[in-house]
């Protein structure tokens, strides 16, 4: 049973999306000063967790974001960018400030789903404080609800330019 997994596994090799064509230039103009890879930081500021999934299947095998030279870190300070999903509840405005502030230069934040852009379906409700550039400026934007995995990795192709 192992050695047929095997076989199968061996025939199939590596599964993955094709890459497409290069970005045509930088998605942002603190995006040159990167060199070729960004280290992200995702931050959820209140969402449904829509998008979360599917930045989970952006760092997955399947679009495999860190071939393009985008990583996720476990740390602000060890990051480059933000990667901000959900309307920005009142409880995470503070967290989101400090974390942006934590975040070495050129603070690139990345915008990811509808809510974060400009409150989706959460606009007016009581607990949201408001969209992510309410609360820290924003130099990347993702549309979608949730958006596609294509479209966070051409945005995050776009920080690093491969």
């Amino acid at each position: 049973m192992v050695f047929k997994l095997l076989r199968v596994i061996r025939s199939a090799g590596r599964v993955a999306e094709p890459a497409g064509s290069a970005p045509a230039g930088p998605a942002c103009a603190k995006a040159a000063a990167l060199g070729g890879s960004v280290q992200l930081r995702h931050v959820d500021a209140g969402s449904c967790n829509g998008c979360e999934v599917e930045i989970g299947s952006v760092f997955g095998p399947v679009y495999d974001a860190e071939r393009y030279g985008a990583r996720l870190v476990a740390s602000p300070r060890h990051a480059d960018a933000l990667l901000v999903t959900g309307p920005v509840t009142r409880n995470m405005a503070e967290p989101l400030r400090r974390t942006y502030e934590a975040v070495s230069e050129p603070r690139i934040v990345v915008a990811v789903g509808d809510c974060a852009r400009n409150c989706g379906e959460f606009a007016g409700a009581y607990g949201v404080h408001g969209a992510v550039a309410d609360v820290v400026p924003v130099d990347v934007e993702v549309p979608g609800c949730p958006p596609a995995p294509e479209a966070i990795v051409a945005a995050l192709r776009g920080l690093t330019g491969r």
